[in-house]
């Protein structure tokens, strides 16, 4: 065995502490129970509009709901019904986020792993990947673009499983990240908050996170069917453990992190299953933490390099049935977030906007380095996956403003406290989008002056003039501060928040 073996090998062993997963379980079991999903989906089946109202008024007092009442949604075919869950999904959108949309870019380190998953596209062994890290320097470049050319504040930075991705490399790249300020056009591009998508982490590393300053920690479950788990990852891998995965938001509650993000990948196991899996993943923080998902992720199964399980995969979930999941989501828990990423194509992202999404990403690049690289093809020796939306930021941009949305860059929540069981106590109650509505219109006229394009201007600003029509009438009482940022903003000054 070489010694970069022994070194990996030795890392391995070292990851999982089965105390750290023990501590969790009742009488030796987790809390999902495959059997019992199962049961309550069968049993749950009627199409009756009584029933459906009633739970469909639940989700608008923004409640998670019960598993009962999550399957019950699941199972209706009847179209009436559909269009009257929709409608719902949208206003419960609106009651807890008004009408902005945060957009992001994932910014992927590392594309070396330990894991061999059949679906993706960086498993180890996939030889036909080309194997890349970025360094302190390749990262403070690739921010560069993300902040000072394209104009994100947020981003989502991806990170493999590998002991040269560990949590002092995390650590390393975040200070690189937060470190870059970068002149543009009127005012200044920096990144203001950056959420992870790592491995499951151990309790000391994620205090260690958290003091670095992540944001949403994300860990996706990818299947929260048991069988189904074990057989698309090898047991001899560390993700091959599903418990120490399933705990890992746990873990992170306890650690201090305020805010985490689950997801699964729909198309390993029946979509209906893993909807209930994540409604009962909330519901169990909830009820041990009192704050349930930050954000929920749900990402399809997309064709990837040398990946033949992505080819024909037997659990396809159609558009109908992505766009129908979509919906119960934001009905089963309400104050969720609700990411949509660039794997979907844009007609698909444009009707989920239309459902509940409050996230989406923009000028997307997966392969590492591919932002100062500045390649637009997409390759993928260099990618987990093939995407399915490549548009720009300012073309995303400009079509959410023809569809009414303001897309807010505000970060402000994150810094003032807002935060944990603060932010999901003013989620619940609406009052959060108060502020955010403030802070959206302040950030997105920044965005403008910025780096959009004139027909993006265009479009945006009759929509911005009806946003600060509607907090004069609204917040009167603080519309005179508002104006005051609003004018300094104008005139150059970056980042003022409420």
């Amino acid at each position: 065995m070489g010694l970069n073996a022994t070194k990996t090998l030795k890392w391995e062993q070292s990851r999982i502490k089965e105390q750290e997963i023990s501590k969790y379980l009742k009488a030796g079991r987790d809390f999902i129970d495959d059997s019992k999903i199962e049961s309550i989906l069968k049993r749950n089946k009627t199409q009756d509009k009584k029933i459906i109202s009633d739970i469909i008024s639940k989700s608008l007092t923004i409640q998670t709901l019960t598993m009962d009442e999550s399957a019950y949604l699941l199972n209706i075919e009847d179209k009436d019904l559909l269009v009257m869950m929709e409608d719902a999904a949208l206003k419960v959108k609106k009651k807890v986020y008004d009408n902005r949309i945060v957009t992001f870019a994932p910014l992927y380190m590392s594309n070396m792993c330990v894991n061999d998953c059949l679906y993706c596209g960086f498993r180890k062994s996939n030889l036909s990947a080309q194997r890349r890290l970025l360094g302190r320097e390749e990262v403070v470049k690739e921010t560069e673009v993300l902040a000072g050319s394209i104009g994100h504040k947020r981003l989502i930075a991806v990170y493999g499983e590998h002991y040269l991705t560990d949590t002092d490399y995390i650590e390393e790249t975040l200070r690189a990240i937060y470190s870059v300020k970068v002149k543009t056009k009127n005012g200044f591009g920096a990144i203001r908050r950056v959420n992870i998508n790592a491995a499951p982490l151990a309790i000391a590393d994620l205090k260690r996170l958290h003091n670095a300053g992540i944001g949403t920690y994300q860990v996706f479950q990818e299947t929260y069917h048991h069988a189904t788990y074990a057989s698309v990852h090898p047991q001899d891998t560390i993700k091959g453990d599903y418990r120490w995965r399933l705990y890992s938001m746990h873990r992170a509650m306890e650690a201090g992190v305020d805010d985490v993000g689950l997801g699964v990948l729909f198309g390993l196991y029946d979509w209906k299953f893993d909807v209930m899996g994540l409604v009962a993943h909330t519901r169990d923080l909830e009820e041990k933490f009192k704050i349930g998902a930050h954000t929920i992720s749900f990402p399809r199964l997309e064709p990837a390099e040398n990946t033949p399980f992505t080819e024909n995969p037997m659990y396809k979930v159609s558009d109908d049935d992505f766009k129908k999941l979509i919906t119960v989501i934001r009905l089963a828990v309400p104050h969720t977030g609700m990411i949509i990423t660039a794997r979907e194509n844009s007609k698909i992202r444009t009707e989920a906007i239309r459902l509940g999404i409050t996230q989406t990403d923009a000028s997307t690049r997966i392969g590492v380095g591919s932002y100062s690289d500045n390649y637009s093809d997409q390759d993928g020796s260099r990618q987990q996956f093939y995407l399915g939306d490549t548009r720009s930021l300012d073309e995303v941009i400009r079509e959410l403003a023809g569809m009414g949305y303001i897309t807010s860059f505000c970060t402000a929540g994150y810094r003032c406290g807002r935060t944990g069981e603060n932010i999901m106590r003013l989620l619940r109650t609406g009052e959060e989008g108060k502020f955010c509505k403030l802070n959206a219109v302040l950030t997105f006229r920044e965005w403008l002056d910025d780096f959009a394009t004139e027909e993006t201007r265009k479009v945006s600003e009759p929509l911005l003039s009806r946003e600060i029509n509607d907090i004069k009438h609204q917040m009167p009482g603080i519309y005179e501060e508002f104006e005051r940022y609003y004018h300094r903003i104008k005139n150059g000054e970056r980042d003022l928040y409420f």
